[in-house]
């Protein structure tokens, strides 16, 4: 079992700052990317930012500069510190992890885990 839970949502105003959490535990034995998607309502999900095992990090486009993701390796944990916000930054946001996970003889390679989400409300 692994859980991937978020936190850190709200409501903000144009401008505002908002940093996100997520948290990974559960039988993981190595993670290879933890990452954060966002969808806005009627909108595809995109992916925001996610950093790697080696410390490389991909961010969206309409973010940088305003966005930095971070991990602390040793808890499992990645986070979203979110400034300047825009009502366009209005959306659920998920956290993804890719890891290698299992147990007592059974295991999973490369596998996606997602959380159940976090709304980001940007609004005056």
């Amino acid at each position: 079992q692994v859980q991937v839970v978020e936190s850190g949502g709200g409501l903000v105003q144009p401008g505002g700052s908002l940093s996100l959490s997520c948290a990974a535990s559960g039988s993981i034995s190595n993670i290879y990317v933890m990452g954060w998607h966002r969808q806005a309502p009627g909108k595809q999900r995109e992916l925001v930012a996610s950093i790697t095992s080696a410390d490389i990090k991909t961010i969206l486009d309409s973010v940088r500069g305003r966005f930095t993701i971070s991990r602390d390796y040793a808890q499992n944990t990645v986070n979203l510190q979110m400034s300047n916000l825009k009502t366009e930054d209005t959306a659920v946001y998920y956290c993804n992890v890719e890891a290698d996970t299992g147990s007592g003889g059974t295991y999973q390679y490369r596998r996606n885990y997602w959380g159940k989400g976090t709304l980001v409300t940007v609004s005056s």
